[in-house]
């Protein structure tokens, strides 16, 4: 049985999807893109935005009653694979200040992503 995820700590849905969905022993997040759930606002700067999708998912997940250490996978998919190293620095500092071991990952460069963002992050995470 799954049980779909609703927080205001991320973006609301901009379409007919769900934040995410609790399998009970497994949390699927839908793509997190780097809009502030507070202010519906989006930095320009590619550093900022992984950051920011990162809190996203870390709020669906931790709405689950998980945290950012039980994720096991994600997949980001950036829009210019150039900023690939900018990314890979945020995306160390969040997991390192999180406490959380670094989960699997993959990592694509895409043609473009909602509201011409320059990244979304989606993860899974494990309930153990």
């Amino acid at each position: 049985m799954s049980r779909a995820i609703s927080t205001e700590n991320a973006p609301a849905a901009i379409g007919p999807y769900v934040q995410g969905v609790d399998l009970g022993s497994m949390i699927i997040t839908s793509g997190q893109i780097p809009v502030d759930p507070k202010t519906g606002g989006v930095s320009e700067d590619v550093a900022a935005q992984t950051r920011q999708s990162l809190e996203n998912v870390k709020a669906v997940v931790e709405a689950s009653g998980l945290k950012a250490s039980d994720i096991v996978k994600t997949t980001v998919f950036v829009k210019d694979l150039n900023d690939f190293a900018i990314v890979n620095a945020a995306y160390e500092a969040f997991f390192t200040e999180n406490d959380a071991p670094f989960p699997a990952r993959s990592c694509v460069e895409v043609a473009r992503l909602p509201k011409d963002v320059k990244i979304e992050i989606e993860a899974i995470a494990l309930r153990r």
